[in-house]
């Protein structure tokens, strides 16, 4: 067998870059809903003693591989990631186990190019006013993402600790201010919270406004409420909004249809409808982003 490769983080960064993981995000939920990968849904332990979750998330299909991801939620207060991870890849013609990656830096990533994804698909395409609730990797990630898919000129941040609210500000050249304030006139909004109570309400956003919801809130809390979840939903997979997406699980609102489906058939009303895309992560995006970091040659430095 040959040798295994490990990339850090600091490979995976040097390698991975937002408008090639757009694409092939894409790519990857389209096949995904075209049936031609094979997932489980993905599977937790908590780690009680300690507050943490453990995850498993395999997938098969073009690539094939296995995410094993941590989440801790109390990481915040001693200044660590709350998210830590491993991708596996294998060889899907001879099983062979191929490279080993360091997942925290794909998942923050990918998560984001799933949102431009269903950005670009959704949002008004002169959609430039996003509002951001939350301020961790996510909140960052996602602004990046959205640029890449929209002419962002004006930017709304909030969080529950306005010095991390103001430093996120000052990185991404947003203002500061409360949630409501943010949403209100938005035509883009993302939720990259921990919140178990509902923090955006559907009287806030605007006709036609495109929403990003994005924050792990376990399988039964919320970050939309109920008239928040009234428009049109769009999911990564049904089977996982069903069984985790507590957006989608505590309002009873109707699918509309998984982002893979609907990038096969577009419909030019979304993009005037008011939308969300709730997002709970999936194996397949993880493995096609740890392919596309194996598949792409650092750049050359001289």
């Amino acid at each position: 067998m040959a040798a295994i490769d490990f990339l850090d983080e600091n490979e995976v960064s040097r390698r991975l870059s937002m408008p090639a993981l757009i694409e092939a995000m894409e790519r990857a939920l389209i096949d995904f809903s075209a049936g031609r990968v094979i997932q489980p849904v993905r599977q937790f332990v908590e780690v009680e003693a300690h507050g943490g979750f453990l995850g498993l998330m395999p997938a098969v299909g073009d690539s094939m591989g296995v995410k094993l991801v941590t989440f801790y939620p109390e990481n915040t207060a001693p200044g660590l990631h709350t998210h830590h991870a491993l991708v596996v890849v294998f060889d899907p013609v001879t099983g062979e186990p191929r490279a080993v990656l360091d997942g925290r830096l794909i998942t923050e990533m990918r998560t984001a190019a799933v949102s431009a994804v269903a950005t670009r698909l959704l949002a008004d395409p002169a959609a430039s006013t996003l509002a951001v609730l939350g301020t961790g990797v996510q909140a960052r990630a996602h602004v990046d993402a959205m640029r890449a898919v929209r002419p962002i000129d004006q930017i709304r941040v909030w969080g529950r600790n306005e010095a991390h609210a103001r430093a996120l500000g000052e990185d991404v050249g947003a203002e500061v201010t409360t949630a409501e304030a943010a949403v209100r006139g938005a035509s883009i909004v993302v939720t990259a919270t921990a919140a178990v109570e509902p923090i955006l309400r559907g009287e806030w956003l605007a006709e036609g406004a495109h929403v990003n919801a994005v924050g792990w809130n376990g399988n039964d809390a919320r970050e939309l409420d109920d008239a928040a979840m009234a428009g049109l939903v769009f999911v990564e997979s049904r089977a996982g909004s069903a069984d985790q997406a507590g957006n989608v699980r505590g309002s009873g609102a109707t699918v509309t249809a998984e982002i893979g489906e609907a990038l096969a058939a577009p419909k030019a009303e979304w993009q005037t409808a008011t939308t969300v895309f709730d997002s709970v992560g999936m194996a397949v995006e993880d493995v096609a982003a740890a392919q596309l970091v194996l598949d792409s040659p650092p750049p050359v430095t001289s």
